[in-house]
């Protein structure tokens, strides 16, 4: 027997808190491949931003920097990672993070 589709809160994935995250699982983005088109290093903090609270996010970046990956990489357009972040208004942390790391806005003014 099919169920019908799920409907606002029936399909929310229940919040997980005070879970406790390992340097070993940081790291583990590290390895995390891009979807077509998008660079290696973009997808791997877009993937780390959407999956991690910012404390997370800035425990994240060193190892990230420390692998050698770009925290300025680009899309095709120009635009960096910075400046997607930079559009939402609740990312201030997550965008302090990546400045103090060293990022940069792109060649694009962003939206």
């Amino acid at each position: 027997m099919k169920e019908g589709k799920k409907r606002g809160a029936e399909r929310t994935q229940i919040a997980t808190r005070n879970e406790e995250w390992s340097d070993e699982r940081l790291k583990a983005y590290l390895e995390l491949l891009p979807p077509a088109g998008m660079p290696r290093d973009y997808a791997i903090l877009l993937k780390a931003y959407r999956g991690m609270t910012a404390e997370l996010f800035a425990r994240f970046i060193p190892f990230f920097v420390e692998a050698g990956n770009n925290i300025n990489a680009e899309l095709s357009d120009g635009s960096t990672f910075l400046d997607h972040v930079s559009q939402h208004r609740k990312s201030t942390e997550y965008a302090a993070v990546l400045k103090q790391a060293g990022a940069k806005t792109g060649t694009i003014d962003s939206m």
